[in-house]
C-alpha cells in the first residue's frame, strides 16, 4: 500500500481528490491536511510515501510546506497541485526539488499516472503546466551553460534526453538496454559534467537545449 498525505484547503476538493486517488486500489490518502502547517504536523506523526500539497493554502502554502518536507523527510515523494492563476508559486516551484507538477482539475486518470511516475522517481510536470511556465522559467533560468556541453558522450546525452522526457530510471534502463545502475552511474557523470544539482536541473537543461530521444 502506498501512502498518502493530501493537503487541500477546500474541503470538497479534497474528497473528490481523495476518491479519485482511492481508485487505484494501491494507493491510500491515510493523512489529510486543510493547510501546510497541518501536513507538516501530520508528517511528525506518521509515516507517508507521497505528499500531495495544494500549492495555495493558508497559513502554510504547499510551496513552503514541501521545502519543509524535503529538508526534514528528504525520502517521502511531493506532487504539487497547481492552477492556471498559480504561474510565479509554480516558477517557485520549480526550482525546488519537488517530483511532479499537475493542473487540480485534471482527470483522474492523469492523477494517477502523476502518482505513479513520482513514485517511480521520474520528474512529473503535466503538460498545460510545462507549456504555461516553462518559457519564463528558461528565460529567468540562472544555469550558465548556454550550449550543449561538448564532453557529453552521445550516450550521455540520450540519457539526458530522456530525463528531459520525465522517465525514470527504470525507464531509461529498459530503453537503452542498460541496467538501472549503468543509469545512475551515467547521471552522476552528467550531473558532475554539467555542474548541475539534481535531476530537476537536469530535466530543465535538457528543454532549455530542446534535447529529445527521437
Amino acid at each position: 500500500m502506498v501512502r498518502i498525505l493530501l493537503a487541500e484547503d477546500q474541503v470538497l476538493v479534497r474528497q473528490g481528490l481523495k476518491m479519485m486517488i482511492e481508485t487505484d486500489p494501491r494507493l491510500k490518502v491515510t493523512g489529510e491536511a486543510s493547510n501546510g502547517r497541518e501536513a507538516i504536523e501530520l508528517c511528525e506523526s506518521h509515516t507517508f510515501d507521497l505528499a500531495i500539497l495544494d500549492i495555495r493554502m493558508p497559513e502554510m502554502t504547499g510551496l513552503e510546506a514541501s521545502r519543509l518536507i524535503k529538508e526534514r523527510w528528504p525520502k517521502m515523494k511531493i506532487l504539487i497541485l497547481t492552477t492556471f492563476n498559480d504561474e510565479e508559486y509554480a516558477l517557485e516551484a520549480l526550482k525546488t526539488k519537488v517530483n511532479g507538477y499537475l493542473l487540480k482539475d485534471g482527470e483522474s486518470e492523469e492523477l494517477i499516472r502523476a502518482i505513479n511516475q513520482c513514485l517511480e522517481g521520474g520528474l512529473m510536470i503535466e503538460g498545460h503546466v510545462a507549456a504555461k511556465v516553462m518559457p519564463s522559467l528558461l528565460e529567468q533560468n540562472s544555469l550558465t551553460h548556454q550550449t550543449l556541453n561538448e564532453s557529453l558522450t552521445e550516450r550521455e546525452v540520450a540519457i539526458l534526453a530522456l530525463i528531459g522526457e520525465g522517465k525514470n530510471n527504470q525507464e531509461i534502463a529498459s530503453e537503452l538496454f542498460l541496467s538501472v545502475g549503468t543509469v545512475k552511474n551515467h547521471i552522476s557523470t552528467i550531473l558532475s559534467k554539467l555542474e548541475l544539482r539534481d535531476r530537476t536541473q537536469l530535466a530543465i537543461y535538457a528543454l532549455k537545449h530542446k534535447l529529445t530521444s527521437d
